[in-house]
This record gives C-alpha cells, structure tokens and sequence, in this order.
C-alpha cells in the first residue's frame, strides 16, 4: 500500500437481534380527579452497555432457563391469543417470554409475581432465589400490550415484548440493583422530565388506554409493533 492509499475498512456485521421482554408495572392511587396513575422505572446504570442513564421498565433478554421453568399458571389468554400473531412466536415461545419479563423483574427491582408451585430440587439458570420458599411464576397476571426492535447502529438489539401487570399482582421489598436504580413510582407528567427511549414515551402515553376493560379484554386487540425500515420508523399492527 503506497503512502497515497487509504485502508479500506471492513463493514462491520450487523447486531444479531435477541428476544427480550419487558414488564410495566402500574398502580393507582386514589380516585376521581385526584387519583394518581402511577408505573413503576428505574434508572439505568452510567456503565451499561445498552442505554445508559435512561429510565426504563424492567426488562432483559430471555434465556434458556425461561423455557424450562415450570409456571404456576397458564399465561393470561388475552396475552396467549395477541402473541400468537406475532410472526415467530409460538404458545411455548410466547409463555418463555411473560416469564422472563417475570424474572427480569425480580432481578432488577425484587418485586416477585408468583404462586406457591411446584418445582425440581434445582430449578433451571436464573430461576433459584425467585423460586425459593416452594414459589413459582404467574403468568397468568401479564397483558401482552406492545413490541419494539431496537433501531439499527445501537450496542445492542432486542425484539422486545412488553406486558403489564397491576402492582398487587407483586410481592416483595423495593430495591435497586446492577441494571436499574432509583426505582420509583412516577405518573405520566413526572415522565417528561427523564430521559427516556422513544419506545417507553410511546408506551406511557398510550398505557392507560391500552388497559380500560374493553381493550385490556379483547383478545383480538391489535397490538403496536414499532421498527425501522430503510431507516424510516414503523409502526404496524400485528
């Protein structure tokens, strides 16, 4: 290579997308005009590979460990019918991902959804603190309600689904962890002010809705999937 050459550098190959999940938690406080609808976020780490310093629900990638675990219920049959439109995600598929949302949860803020349930003397990876005491995961309190692929160009991608759950559905102290800190309640107007991804804008706009009755029980409610096409957002229905 002569001194007027420039190197050509190697594209690098694209992020691999991985399944992930996510769990909203929500409360509300009081009634009327004055009642306060409430979810729960954290902010995550400085150091984290995958959006530092942004407020976020917990969530995390789904493992091997989320297909083996034995549930103690079936997965809510609203959330069962909406998964199943979503193009490879079959009812097994569908089931790991409401219980990783469920894990995830318990790793990052300590709050457990759960029933007494059987399980084997060593539960599957991931799985031995929250299945202490003889407890297993309950997917039967998740609403499947939104999905989202992360933008090209990020650290990482994730093929994200997010559920709901209303917070008596949840047992155990608060805490922070590795991934999320100063975990708080907050309403939708104490949102504005925090950093957030786009896609939990979108969510905490449209939550409330996405729960009256009539939606939250329709099984055949189209739900929102948001990704990019020839570096164009897009938001289809599946």
């Amino acid at each position: 290579m002569t001194s007027g050459e420039s190197k050509i550098e190697k594209p690098k190959p694209p992020q691999p997308i991985r399944d992930a999940a996510t769990l909203i938690l929500y409360r509300r406080r009081g009634t009327g005009s004055d009642g306060r609808f409430e979810v729960l976020m954290g902010e995550r780490h400085g150091a984290s590979a995958f959006m530092p310093n942004r407020y976020v629900f917990p969530g995390g990638r789904l493992d091997l460990g989320d297909y083996r675990i034995r549930p103690a219920a079936p997965l809510d049959p609203v959330s069962a019918a909406r998964l199943a439109r979503c193009k490879g995600t079959g009812p097994r598929k569908a089931l790991a991902l409401a219980l990783a949302a469920i894990r995830e949860t318990f790793e990052e803020s300590g709050l457990r959804i759960c029933r007494p349930g059987p399980q084997p003397a060593e539960p599957p990876s991931g799985w031995t603190d929250f299945c202490t005491g003889g407890l297993a995961p309950d997917p039967s309190r998740l609403l499947y309600v939104c999905r989202a692929i992360t933008p090209p160009g990020r650290p990482r991608r994730f093929d994200a689904r997010f559920f709901a759950a209303p917070a008596e559905a949840a047992t155990g102290e608060l805490r922070p962890s590795p991934e999320l800190d100063k975990l708080s309640w907050l309403t939708r107007q104490e949102t504005e002010a925090l950093p957030l991804p786009g896609i939990t804008q979108f969510v905490i706009a449209n939550l409330e809705t996405w729960l009256q009755p009539a939606t939250a029980g329709d099984p055949a409610c189209r739900t929102p999937f948001h990704y990019m096409r020839h570096g164009q957002r897009q938001l289809d229905w599946e």
